[in-house]
């Protein structure tokens, strides 16, 4: 999906030829996969950080075409909205310092950005959604000047029938508005863990990434607000789902799925089955035709880039054009500092690896509607919320993750081999967080009840605070 396109405009021949080739090339994967067709090198990961364009006012600036020219930099890129851009990394191989090495790059690149953003009169901020995001902001005037979002935003109205989006979230306040058009979904952005896995544990991995999903945002919410509404801990989660709120073939068997979901249970036998499910029950939305040879996937991968499963598998291709297979992690929330963003990737990584080592198989021992059900527990509550964990016993979010995340999370990162001043340093930043309480969500709940509910007053404090570059857990009110 972050490939460009060359046009917006598409013919009914277009559709056809475009299912004719993503037939070919899932019969092509699914060969892939019976014969270990890809790479075994898994110590591999990368991420993509979703950020705001802020003026003076601490409100959207819509200037990411001229602050990109400017940047020049490959590894910064647009979004959907004009005021929102995309820092990405390289893969980095996970092992030793690789999480210092991860926060002096993300500083260096976050620093680079801020610079260039202020010589615009603007400035950048990394949070789940701006709290002074308004209905108005969020028009097609400041949708970013690109093909593939026109074409986007055409097809999903076109696959609709024309009938507006409905975001209907019930949290502290309730939340009710229609819109016309899908750029809703620019308001929740996030950070994207990318973690490169061996075809013999693939499933595993992207279980285990399943089962996280609702710790991991209980550790690390940070989008509490949404139009001046006090919503869900995490409401990023139902904004995104609501945003893009197109199901599947409308006879299928299975039921209406949405494209942006949480899935339909674990994985079996392998991740084709991920892929199989996107033949069979997504239609199209972007028939672009490519002349790559068929095993380019890049008909396959464009179509996968149109399904938002809040854990994705991804094909991917090393310098060499080498297959491998990843796990794109989605539901971590941008910010709130970037000690903080390096703490909760830590907490990932050797969590779901310290998992997929266990002796007993995780998925065996919770079942996917109680997986599911943590997910969205955590996204409404927070560290408030009551989860179900290994074993089907129930507990509260806050002690689950200290007395059973964080030892999962140690003995990973141990197993991986990161230097233990790594290990102890961003583990012990999750820790505090979750001692103190004080996730992103909690620090903006008690500040704005303590300064009258004022967005722009919390949006102010909030980047004076990320930019201090301390840990969440030490921002006063």
């Amino acid at each position: 999906m972050g490939n460009e396109i060359p046009s917006s405009y598409f013919k009914p021949e277009d559709l056809k030829l475009f299912n004719e080739r993503l037939q070919q090339e899932t019969k092509i994967i699914d060969k892939w996969f019976s014969q270990d067709r890809f790479a075994s090198e898994q110590k591999m990961f990368g991420y993509e950080l979703e950020a705001w364009l802020i003026d003076k006012n601490y409100q959207p600036a819509p200037v990411n075409e001229q602050f990109l020219k400017k940047l020049n930099n490959p590894l910064v890129v647009p979004e959907l909205a004009s005021f929102n851009i995309e820092l990405n990394s390289l893969p980095q191989h996970l092992s030793g310092h690789v999480f210092s090495d991860m926060e002096q790059n993300l500083n260096q690149i976050f620093n680079l950005c801020r610079q260039q953003a202020q010589l615009l009169g603007s400035d950048m901020l990394a949070i789940g959604i701006l709290p002074t995001v308004r209905k108005t902001d969020l028009s097609l005037r400041n949708m970013s000047n690109s093909p593939r979002y026109r074409a986007l935003n055409e097809q999903v109205l076109r696959m609709r029938h024309g009938r507006p989006l409905h975001i209907n979230i019930k949290g502290d306040e309730h939340l009710c508005v229609q819109h016309d058009d899908v750029m809703l979904e620019a308001a929740a952005t996030s950070f994207q863990l990318h973690l490169q896995v061996p075809p013999s544990l693939a499933t595993h991995y992207y279980n285990a990434a399943i089962i996280l999903s609702g710790s991991m945002v209980a550790a690390t919410g940070n989008s509490p607000f949404l139009f001046g509404k006090h919503l869900w801990a995490e409401t990023r989660i139902p904004l995104f789902e609501q945003a893009v709120s197109v199901g599947g073939h409308g006879t299928d068997d299975e039921g209406d799925l949405k494209r942006v979901f949480f899935g339909t249970g674990y994985t079996q036998d392998s991740l084709f089955e991920c892929f199989q499910e996107n033949l069979d029950h997504f239609p199209v939305v972007l028939p672009v035709l490519f002349e790559d040879p068929p095993d380019r996937l890049a008909h396959l991968r464009l179509h996968n880039g149109t399904i938002w499963r809040w854990n994705r598998p991804l094909i991917g291709f090393d310098e060499q054009g080498e297959p491998h297979l990843r796990i794109e992690h989605r539901v971590i929330s941008a910010g709130p500092s970037v000690v903080d963003t390096v703490a909760n990737a830590a907490l990932f990584t050797g969590a779901v690896k310290s998992l997929v080592a266990s002796q007993h198989t995780p998925e065996f021992n919770l079942t996917f509607n109680h997986a599911r059900h943590n997910f969205y527990q955590a996204a409404r509550l927070g560290l408030a919320a009551d989860l179900h964990w290994l074993g089907e016993q129930q507990v509260n979010a806050r002690s689950h993750i200290l007395k059973q995340l964080l030892p999962l999370a140690r003995s990973g990162l141990e197993q991986l081999e990161i230097n233990s001043h790594d290990r102890q340093y961003y583990l012990d930043i999750i820790e505090q967080r979750i001692r103190s309480g004080q996730t992103g969500t909690n620090w903006q709940q008690r500040y704005a009840a303590k300064h009258d509910y004022d967005m722009q007053a919390l949006t102010a404090a909030y980047a004076t605070l990320q930019q201090s570059g301390k840990p969440v857990h030490e921002w006063p009110i």
